[in-house]
């Protein structure tokens, strides 16, 4: 929609917003209707039986923002996410999944395409296109975070057009938990042949959890979150992922390999008052051979070149124990720093805070962002930026 009205701040702030008022008060009455007091986002189910089902739902991420910095002062209005939830089971322990994901001004594409070998919680098989096994931020994906924004760091390759899609990549991986031990190992395409793989090497990618605390649970089964609101009682979990593919960086001209390793730690905890807190960090260390500052030689041919150097963040968030109406109150930050090699560092920090109506289902957010990191991992313009968003989910 890409509302823009730099003539006049006061209606560059106000008009893209009118747009996500109805919405928002419609949600708000929803959630604190009486008649309404246990969960009013379910998705739709059809039954054959318990055993085959289909299952349709959805997710939709809005937002409002103002930016300034010396080469942007506009606001906008934007859908950030769209989602389309399928998903069926055919047998006890055969289920499958088709996911769709819109952004503002591009097409629906499929990001997740895939069947589900589910044989007991210690063994898992998927295959299609689903999620590479990747880093807490990796897996939190946007409806799962607790900040609204974390991709201000760099991320592993199959987030990246020409080894994957958001994350996803055509696949297998083989999950599970044995007490209180998390493990997911696969095997993925990551980057085409158009790129340099001529001879298909595979990307391979693990990565391996332990839970001191309670078992945390995976929100799509191996997928994370950054914030479970309390439910789930204590939690400290500490991970560590890997990636490598040969050839996994470059061009036709010219080809490198890929590695990176991840390090993260996610603690939530229910203090006296029935407050939450919790606490998150990470570290990510990204080797490719040929990336954003190195290039191939032949600057003529198109290269996959990406981030090579190391990052990490922190977050740390307080959900507040009474409700105020329908919902309750989440302050939070998040701190991003992004070291490339042979370039400038760079930093942003998040203040924000959600109100949690249904969990991850419905919430509202409000943020300040001040800084110079990006997706990307190399500097950007300085800016400050203040963002309103809404999430809804339906399942």
């Amino acid at each position: 929609m890409g509302i823009f009205f730099k003539e006049n701040r006061f209606f560059s702030w106000v008009l893209p917003r009118t747009y996500a008022l109805p919405l928002l008060i419609y949600f708000i009455f929803l959630a604190a209707s009486p008649s309404m007091a246990g969960d009013p986002l379910k998705g739709l189910m059809l039954k054959h039986n318990d055993t085959v089902w289909l299952a349709v739902g959805g997710g939709l991420r809005l937002q409002t923002a103002s930016r300034n910095s010396n080469t942007d002062d506009s606001s906008e209005f934007s859908i950030n996410s769209m989602r389309l939830y399928i998903s069926g089971q055919l047998h006890k322990h055969l289920k499958f999944n088709i996911n769709t994901e819109k952004y503002e001004g591009d097409s629906m594409m499929t990001i997740d395409a895939l069947l589900k070998f589910e044989f007991n919680p210690s063994a898992n098989l998927w295959v299609g296109r689903t999620l590479v096994p990747s880093d807490r931020p990796g897996l939190n994906g946007p409806y799962s975070s607790l900040s609204w924004n974390q991709y201000r760091q760099p991320l592993f390759s199959a987030y990246h057009v020409g080894a994957g899609q958001l994350g996803r990549s055509e696949g297998a991986v083989f999950w599970g938990t044995k007490e209180r031990f998390q493990y997911l190992l696969g095997a993925f395409d990551g980057l085409e042949d158009d790129y340099g793989n001529d001879s298909d090497h595979l990307l391979y990618a693990a990565r391996l959890a332990y839970n001191f605390l309670n078992v945390e649970p995976q929100p799509g089964h191996y997928y994370t979150s950054a914030t479970h609101h309390g439910a789930q009682g204590n939690i400290l979990t500490t991970a560590v992922t890997f990636q490598s593919q040969s050839d996994g960086t470059g061009s036709t001209s010219e080809s490198g390999d890929f590695f990176g390793y991840a390090f993260d730690v996610f603690s939530e905890r229910i203090l006296p008052n029935q407050g939450v807190f919790n606490f998150g960090a990470g570290y990510k260390e990204m080797d490719a051979d040929l990336n954003t500052i190195s290039r191939p030689a032949d600057a003529t041919v198109e290269c996959f070149c990406i981030f090579d150097g190391d990052t990490f963040y922190t977050t740390a968030g307080y959900l507040f124990p009474t409700k105020v109406g329908p919902g309750k109150l989440q302050p939070y930050f998040r701190h991003t720093e992004n070291n490339p090699s042979g370039a400038k560092s760079s930093a942003t920090t998040e203040w924000g805070t959600n109100y949690i109506i249904f969990g991850n289902k419905t919430s509202l957010n409000l943020n300040y962002a001040r800084g110079d990191a990006n997706a990307s991992g190399y500097a950007g313009n300085k800016t400050d930026t203040v963002t309103l968003g809404l999430q809804l989910q339906f399942y």
